[in-house]
């Protein structure tokens, strides 16, 4: 979390003052505010997640309580409606009594250090930063140093900026990734880190792992912005971050900038995507309101194929399963298939979400009029080659990791 309030502002604004000679950042520290205690009950997963089982966010809530949470400055979008004006309101009256309260121990100028132990027994690592968003841009084809891997949903963003528009505290859930083959960046301060001051180490809520974070000191920040420097001056296009996860997060982020309202700088942690914990999940479709006749008219919308280049699907319709293989209108089999929902779903009373997990759609899809979509995802060494040559791919393409 960051205090928006209390940014160090002044020190990155002042590169761009005339005359003074400075070189430009690429990630810059941050005063860093987190819980001082409970930190268990804090760690509470994105909004985005869960949008179809509103029982998995009661469960959190009941696990919460009555003590301060992220949960209580957070709007799960499971839980937005037409009018969310009361909602954010009391998140961004939540906000300001958790600092008046002093919920909070800020740490000044920082970076941290994320040792996260995946479920799987796996151990992901990244680093706590500020990015300009100056340098980001969440159009497809941009050539900006940092690039949205997806297209946006342009829906989920107005509820999102208009909680940022008037919050004191950012609660981001980015996750930038960087093509770091040596592993110059990350690794080096990971193989340093008991020598680092340790800030928290607990298990995550919701059995979802457990989480360890290092503050970095002046030296270990300095050492992180040298190497992305030498990263970027090696990227072909000047292609240095690719929004790994919170592509929406970052682009309400934008928005909000852009608009006059909201700060130049936003938090992220930057992964290396060659780190052996990182794995490519496909984001399945689940469309309620539907039956068999949505598979049929799939079929007949890309034409039925069986041979080697032929794309593959399962289709869930309550208890029944069925294959299909169709001819490709994409790269990949999202990019088909979306193409399709995006034309067929457009005047039809039906509603589309994207789902993390297989077990997670397949429940979904025995509600009645549900059909659910899985196929084949795409491998993560393909990321920013795709990002590279045609811009970002289709909206929920991938999450990395299980949807806990």
């Amino acid at each position: 979390i960051i205090n928006k309030l209390n940014l160090p502002y002044l020190a990155a604004d002042l590169l761009y003052l005339e005359g003074v000679n400075m070189k430009k950042q690429l990630f810059y520290p941050a005063d860093i505010l987190l819980p001082k205690e409970n930190f268990e009950k804090w760690s509470v997963i994105a909004c985005d997640q869960y949008t179809s089982e509103p029982e998995y966010w009661k469960e959190t809530a009941e696990a919460v309580g009555d003590s301060p949470s992220a949960l209580k400055i957070v709007l799960p979008e499971a839980y937005l409606s037409g009018d969310d004006s009361e909602k954010i309101a009391k998140i961004n009256q939540t906000m300001g009594e958790y600092l008046q309260n002093g919920v909070f121990a800020c740490f000044e100028n920082t970076m941290i250090y994320t040792r996260r132990a995946l479920k799987n027994g796996k151990v992901r690592h990244g680093i706590v930063g500020l990015i300009d968003l100056e340098d980001y841009s969440y159009q497809k084809g941009a050539d900006t140093l940092i690039r949205a891997t997806e297209q946006t949903v342009i829906e989920r963003i107005p509820p999102r900026v208009a909680i940022r528009r008037d919050a004191s505290v950012e609660i981001p859930h980015v996750m930038l990734l960087i093509d770091d083959t040596e592993r110059t960046v990350i690794e080096p301060i990971s193989e340093k880190a008991d020598t680092l001051n340790k800030v928290y180490d607990f298990d995550l809520l919701q059995n979802a792992g457990h989480i360890t974070g290092f503050a970095l000191g002046e030296k270990e920040i300095k050492y992180v912005q040298s190497a992305l420097s030498a990263l970027a001056e090696k990227s072909g296009d000047g292609l240095l971050f690719a929004v790994g996860d919170g592509n929406h997060s970052l682009a309400s982020a934008k928005e909000c900038y852009n608009s006059g309202c909201g700060s130049r700088y936003a938090m992220v942690e930057v992964v290396n995507i060659h780190d052996l914990s990182l794995e490519f999940e496909p984001i399945y479709r689940v469309v309620f309101g539907a039956d068999e006749s949505l598979v049929e008219d799939f079929v007949r919308f890309c034409g039925e194929d069986g041979g080697e280049g032929a794309q593959r699907f399962t289709c869930i319709c309550g208890e029944k399963i069925k294959e299909i293989s169709v001819k490709p209108n994409g790269a990949l089999p999202v990019a088909t298939l979306q193409s399709f929902l995006d034309k067929y779903l457009t005047d039809r009373d039906m509603k589309i979400d994207y789902v993390h997990g297989i077990e997670n759609t397949k429940k979904l899809c025995k509600t009645k009029n549900a059909v659910g979509f899985l196929f084949e995802g795409m491998g993560k060494s393909e990321l920013f080659t795709a990002v590279q040559k045609d811009g970002s791919l289709p909206r929920k393409t991938f999450s990395m990791g299980c949807a806990d």
